[in-house]
């Protein structure tokens, strides 16, 4: 297998840090990026860079000078891009009116917007060599919108959207556009979940007061009997780089506890969605 270069975002924890160090392990030169290198994820950078084959870059994900920078640089090492791997992100739980269009904005900002940007940077030289590979790591809850977690399902709506889409688009041109959808599993970013700034409208809530906590014990059981483990979602990200270009699967869900619903959702789709390209045309694309 042909040594890649791969750019990692969301590295100083959880699936990304694990990813970074299981594709750097297969030989491939690894971009691992993360905030504040010299502050507070100073150790957490020292740790990864001392892996062979991964150099970790300072980037902030809401900074487009940042954003270019990393490119940059990395076009300037090795010459191009082979694999880019969204992978960070941040979660919103709770009442959804809560929600000001500030906290929607923060959330769209690093799981939509600094994806997309990463993939305007990188397309055109995937594109011009005919070869590239682009996996947005998503959720099941970007298939289904949940309760409580509104603002959150609706950021990886939007981030399966442009994948979807792009997966048609691209995969005549050389690129394939992967997903992957994780379950719950206990990583640093659950634990830093966020809330609505506007408390002002969560005694108009009373009625179902309790029913977030309930979703949270739900979540703390499935951790505590399935007892998920991250290293999977790396494997997953794994076996996709792995796979013969053309032949890697729109969506892989990675889910002990409720995977199985996620993946008869996706059946569903794969089986629809070529019907509705021919309806308006598009059929070649589906094949």
């Amino acid at each position: 297998m042909s040594k890649k270069v791969v750019l990692i975002t969301g590295t100083n924890s959880g699936f990304g840090w694990l990813t970074a160090k299981s594709v750097a392990a297969l030989g491939h030169k690894v971009y691992a990026t993360m905030r504040d290198i010299k502050g507070k994820n100073a150790d957490k950078a020292k740790a990864l860079a001392q892996v062979e084959n991964i150099t970790v870059l300072d980037v902030s994900l809401t900074d487009n000078a940042s954003l270019k920078n990393a490119v940059d640089t990395i076009i300037a090492a090795g010459g191009t891009i082979d694999v880019l791997v969204n992978n960070a992100g941040v979660t919103m739980f709770g009442i959804a009116e809560s929600a000001t269009a500030e906290d929607v904005q923060r959330i769209f900002d690093v799981n939509v917007f600094a994806p997309w940007k990463l993939m305007k940077l990188v397309l055109p030289f995937m594109r011009k060599q005919s070869d590239g590979l682009i996996i947005n790591v998503s959720s099941g809850f970007g298939t289904f919108s949940f309760p409580f977690s509104v603002v959150y399902s609706a950021s990886k709506f939007g981030l399966e959207g442009l994948s979807e889409g792009l997966h048609y688009e691209l995969r005549s041109l050389g690129v394939d556009i992967a997903i992957v959808q994780p379950g719950t599993f206990p990583t640093e970013m659950s634990q830093k979940v966020q809330f609505g700034s506007d408390t002002s409208i969560v005694g108009d809530y009373s009625a179902i007061a309790e029913f977030p906590d309930k979703m949270f014990a739900a979540i703390g059981q499935i951790i505590e009997s399935v007892k998920p483990d991250p290293q999977n979602v790396a494997d997953a990200v794994v076996n996709l780089i792995n796979l013969p270009k053309g032949q890697r699967p729109l969506r892989t869900v990675v889910d002990p506890s409720t995977g199985e619903i996620v993946q008869r959702a996706n059946d569903a789709v794969n089986v629809e969605y070529p019907k509705v390209l021919a309806a308006f045309g598009l059929e070649e694309l589906a094949k």
